[in-house]
């Protein structure tokens, strides 16, 4: 295993992620312990969840898959594993029971510390931006929280690069806690959202970056081909993985199966590689119903795409890769 520096910290962290939101929802909890000790016995040492997991799954609650990750923790090391969760999403009735003002983040942060059986996170992050709280009061619970010892590190979700550079401004300003890490939707089917202005910001302030989605949903698994789609697939009930399915992102495909064979990798794995590749991410979070998906992202780490792979894969995309050298 790979490991790396979280942004300017001196925090070290797998160069995989794993990502746990599919725990019972489409991972029982019996394979969900599995791919847990998988991942450990691998060298994984970074954990990715939140509160609100699984709770648009029938019959899940929030806060399950903190549940989880917290009976399994009882039977490792804790000062070994890097925690990361997040708080925005509605996990109690009531006007308080989202958001990130104070009165949220104080009571979310004590139910995720009971879930996860532990006395401190060691990277707390905001999901999504909320517009009704002012990023001055966030960033002042978070501070306080780190300050007392209960949260290590604090980073951000789905926040875009302005919004991400006024936190920095203002918890420079206050001397507060800043953001670490970015977690965006990036991968090669969805590069607009980080490339160039959140890439650049990350590089320029030091920011690590912990994508989700690295494989589109499966789709840059290879699973899916032109004339079918597997019937027990996210694909075959999601529109939003549908839609994936255009000649365009199948010649993508096309590439890296045939890049792949090259080095004996799977599509997946070089889909894994290109991101291992961007000199602004820090771990992609990968997430695995099963021990053998697990497997095939295992298999990635230490790939690296060469410039004219890179630029291949540039052109297929559309976008130019060339912006962080102007």
């Amino acid at each position: 295993m790979e490991y790396r520096k979280l942004g300017r910290t001196g925090l070290k962290v797998s160069a995989l992620c794993l990502g746990t939101m599919t725990f019972r929802w489409t991972s029982t909890e019996h394979q969900a312990l599995r791919v847990l000790d998988r991942a450990y016995d691998a060298g994984i040492n970074f954990i990715d969840t939140a509160d609100v997991y699984s709770s648009w799954a029938p019959g899940n609650p929030g806060g399950v898959a903190e549940r989880i990750i917290g009976r399994w923790l009882k039977t490792k090391p804790r000062h070994q594993i890097i925690i990361a969760t997040k708080v925005r999403g509605r996990m109690w009735d009531g006007p308080t029971g989202e958001g990130l003002s104070r009165h949220h983040i104080m009571a979310a942060v004590e139910d995720s510390l009971r879930r996860l059986g532990t006395d401190y996170i060691d990277l707390y992050q905001t999901h999504w931006p909320d517009w009704d709280t002012p990023l001055e009061e966030t960033l002042r619970a978070l501070d306080d929280l780190v300050r007392a010892g209960k949260v290590r590190y604090i980073g951000a979700s789905n926040h875009a690069a302005w919004l991400l550079t006024k936190a920095l401004w203002i918890s420079d300003k206050h001397n507060l806690a800043r953001y670490e890490c970015i977690q965006p939707h990036y991968n090669l089917l969805n590069r607009a959202e980080v490339e160039p202005d959140l890439a650049a910001l990350c590089l320029d302030q030091g920011i690590g970056m912990i994508p989700y989605s690295p494989l589109a949903g499966g789709f840059l698994t290879g699973k899916y081909t032109r004339e079918t789609v597997p019937p027990d697939s996210r694909g075959a009930q999601n529109e939003r993985i549908a839609a994936l399915r255009t000649e365009r992102n199948f010649q993508l495909l096309d590439a890296l199966r045939e890049m792949g064979e090259l080095r004996g990798a799977t599509i997946a794995q070089m889909a894994l590689a290109w991101l291992f590749t961007q000199p602004f991410v820090t771990a992609p979070i990968v997430g695995a119903n099963t021990v053998a998906q697990l497997e095939e992202s295992l298999g990635a780490v230490g790939l690296r795409l060469t410039e004219d792979e890179m630029l291949r894969l540039d052109e297929l995309t559309g976008v130019d890769r060339n912006w962080f050298r102007r």
